[in-house]
């Protein structure tokens, strides 16, 4: 019995995959070597992720990391501790912009992490906000309440915070811990009495609905430095990578406090908010981007403390032990 023998794909489909094949060499033989060869950054960021965000959208940080042999993967979480996650597990290489409290949660965790940057502070750029007609008038007048706050993030710390300076402990309140989609349409709807929540969140619950701050960050609650992390793997294998987008943020953080309406121009559509209100947001950044040091960490440390006291962190953290990078001059 004769073997039935393959005789290949019908003439056409031959055509077409020659075709393919064809347009695929000739692709791979204009591309410019390095450009083929470019190394991935994975690179984590929130929506708030400010500079993160604008240095995307102008394809600032691309074409210098492109020049240097290494491309982008963006990949954005709905806030910091998934991020830090990430980070841990090895999902992402660098991060943008997180509230100072969430590296403390990362370390808790076993993160192998390095500090290569900082936001000078920005007190009032988180606070605990509540409706237009709420009766809330003080920090005392939030016990009892129901009070919504994404778990481990900076607005956790300035709770906890501003409850203790008006003489509340936590469980005087009603925490919900809630991200901040699901937040504010909790407040919107009246099932939460107040919400501790940072920037864009507060400007635009401020514009939409006539939001009230009852309290932020100042008078020496919580200063709220936000911090860029690398794994300590990348950072010890790319330092030239890290270099240039320590750089590019700080550029960035310059330009946008010189040119505040094209910056809010930017970055409206990506934030899905009105120009006004990206531009309020941006004010009460500092958006000035430094190094880190180990003095620059000391509120780590407090911050550390307190989550261990409500039993948030199992163990005491030396927060000092934690990596830090330094940019080169």
């Amino acid at each position: 019995m004769k073997r039935a023998v393959d005789s290949g794909p019908p003439p056409a489909l031959s055509t077409l995959l020659a075709a393919l094949l064809m347009c695929g060499w000739l692709l791979l033989a204009v591309l410019p070597a390095h450009a083929r060869d470019l190394e991935e950054i994975r690179l984590g960021y929130q929506k708030s992720s400010a500079l993160i965000t604008l240095l995307r959208a102008q394809g600032s940080l691309q074409k210098a990391l492109a020049a240097a042999g290494y491309r982008v993967q963006w990949s954005e979480f709905t806030s910091g501790l998934p991020l830090t996650e990430a980070l841990n597990v090895g999902g992402i290489d660098v991060t943008g912009d997180m509230a100072d409290t969430v590296p403390v949660f990362a370390q808790a965790a076993g993160a192998r992490f390095v500090y290569f940057a900082q936001e000078a502070p920005s007190p009032d750029a988180q606070a605990i906000v509540v409706p237009k007609v709420s009766p809330i008038a003080s920090l005392a007048q939030l016990e009892g309440r129901r009070v919504a706050v994404a778990r481990g993030s900076g607005t956790h710390y300035l709770l906890l915070r501003a409850l203790a300076s008006a003489g509340l402990r936590p469980q005087d309140i009603q925490v919900e811990y809630l991200q901040p989609a699901d937040a504010r349409a909790a407040l919107a709807s009246g099932s939460i009495d107040a919400w501790a929540t940072w920037e864009p969140y507060i400007s635009a619950v401020e514009s939409q609905s006539g939001a009230r701050v009852l309290a932020d960050g100042r008078r020496g609650l919580a200063s709220y430095q936000r911090y860029y992390l690398a794994s300590s793997a990348f950072a010890a294998a790319h330092a030239q990578a890290l270099q240039i987008i320590y750089r590019a943020l700080q550029q960035a953080g310059v330009w946008a406090k010189a040119h505040p309406r094209d910056a809010a121009r930017l970055l409206a559509p990506l934030w899905g908010l009105d120009e006004a209100t990206v531009s309020s947001a941006l004010s009460r950044r500092s958006l000035q981007v430094r190094a880190v040091t180990r003095a620059r960490l000391a509120e780590q440390q407090k911050i550390a403390d307190i989550f261990h006291a409500q039993g948030l962190l199992e163990a005491r953290l030396d927060a000092a032990r934690a990596g830090i990078w330094t940019a080169s001059h």
